[in-house]
């Protein structure tokens, strides 16, 4: 969802606007800028930066600030870890907008809306996976990877279209039956693609993906 700031209230406008700021300074805190100094680390989270900005540009729209595409969430945060993917995805969101999806001053709400909202959700859900099912591979790709991938983008869709109600941008009849239902088939595309992506990196390179541990998912089992 690319949103115009001019689908907001006022009062909702100035939180969103609010919410950026402090998860802008929370990153230029929480960001392991030293992990960064290497190559490896900036190379991956530049790729993602740069995928996530072609991804985005291809969107399929109902109505204003009402676009469907791909998120890539949590596939950023199972591999760089939550900050790093706040970067990624903030960066790609710099990308939509220099290539004129969006305006500067869509930039502040949709920070919120498709980088701050997705990746907590994302990294929240990994903790609780974690915390509540055993430590295998196959509940890593499939819980966290497919399904996780599937129920973030679900979020992030039911996140924004309350806000775009609460604004009175549409009615929540509409947003209900007419945008909200296509998040399922979103959720079904984002989930398999995402999912795919973090088996390949698993597979072939699981230094990359920063929340797979091979003691933890691989030994003894």
């Amino acid at each position: 969802m690319d949103l115009p700031a001019s689908l907001l209230s006022a009062g909702v406008e100035g939180a969103v606007y609010a919410l950026a700021a402090l998860g802008l300074l929370a990153l230029a805190r929480r960001l392991p800028w030293k992990e960064l100094a290497g190559g490896v680390h900036l190379n991956l989270l530049l790729g993602f930066a740069v995928c996530l900005t072609l991804i985005w540009s291809m969107k399929a729209g109902v109505k204003p600030g009402l676009n469907l595409h791909l998120l890539g969430a949590m596939a950023a945060t199972l591999a760089l870890g939550p900050w790093k993917a706040v970067a990624a995805l903030a960066l790609a969101l710099c990308g939509i907008t220099v290539n004129g999806t969006l305006e500067w001053n869509d930039w502040p709400a949709n920070f919120v809306l498709m980088v701050l909202v997705p990746v907590a959700f994302a990294s929240g859900l990994h903790r609780l996976v974690e915390r509540l099912l055993p430590a295998h591979f196959f509940i890593f790709i499939f819980v966290t990877g497919f399904a996780g991938s599937a129920l973030t983008v679900m979020a992030q869709g039911l996140t924004a279209s309350t806000v775009l109600a609460l604004s009175g941008a549409y009615s929540a009849d509409f947003l209900w039956s007419d945008y909200l239902p296509f998040f399922l088939l979103l959720g079904f595309s984002e989930g398999w693609i995402s999912g795919a992506i973090i088996t390949l990196m698993v597979v072939y390179r699981p230094e990359w993906v920063s929340a797979f541990d091979d003691r933890r998912y691989l030994l003894d089992k």
